[in-house]
């Protein structure tokens, strides 16, 4: 898979989901991992300059900032370097600090099995596959009425969600998918024809998936069939 290259360091929102990444990959890690990744997140958002891909500041200060001793920064620092998300720009020398760079596309490789603990919405962003195109609803005859949620499945749990999201897009795509039954995280369902199922797949099943992690987190795969 090809990884979004955080290119446009200058952008907000990718900064961002890059600080997403990282806390999503350490929160799935024991504590020890935690805490070395809570450290490299504040060292990137208190001195690291994105526009220059520049980090260049002293072991004294990182130890004040991370409320520890200047022998624990040189052991983390090293640890980070290992990991191959630091990177030496130019080796401190003559009262000079030791300035570093992020490699970020290391970074993203390195966090990218957490990423749909995020959200599926996060994990198509920062993988770089195509976002879903508009969704045209069809013409439907009538008031659409709100689903029926008496069985309590995580299908008609989900559809509530969709359908208070855009009754419209509801009406015309998603009501009338059948639950067709679940093994493990997988949920089958039924289109009414090959073009419909055909559609749904193409342009609504993150949004499907979405609603459905929304009510049941166990669910990881949305599968239509005709």
């Amino acid at each position: 898979m090809q990884l979004v290259k955080p290119a446009g360091q200058r952008d907000a929102a990718r900064k961002y989901d890059i600080l997403t990444a990282l806390g999503a990959y350490a929160l799935a890690r024991n504590k020890h991992d935690q805490r070395l990744v809570l450290r490299m997140i504040t060292l990137m958002t208190a001195r690291y300059n994105w526009a220059r891909d520049e980090l260049a500041v002293g072991q004294r200060e990182i130890a004040r900032l991370w409320s520890v001793d200047e022998r624990t920064v040189k052991r983390e620092m090293a640890k980070l370097r290992g990991l191959g998300w630091l990177v030496v720009k130019r080796q401190g020398a003559r009262g000079r600090v030791t300035e570093y760079g992020l490699d970020l596309e290391r970074i993203l490789s390195m966090t990218q099995a957490e990423w749909p603990n995020v959200g599926p919405d996060f994990d198509l962003r920062m993988s770089g596959k195509p976002e879903e195109s508009p969704v045209v609803p069809l013409p439907v005859k009538g008031h659409v009425p709100e689903p029926d949620v008496s069985d309590g499945t995580e299908w008609a749990l989900a559809q509530a969600i969709l359908y208070a999201e855009a009754p419209d897009v509801y009406g015309s795509w998603l009501r009338n998918l059948i639950r067709v039954g679940r093994a493990g995280g997988r949920l089958t369902l039924r289109a009414p024809s090959r073009f419909h199922g055909s559609y749904v797949q193409t342009h609504l099943t993150a949004k499907a998936l979405a609603a459905c992690q929304a009510v049941d987190a166990d669910v990881t795969e949305v599968v239509i069939v005709v």
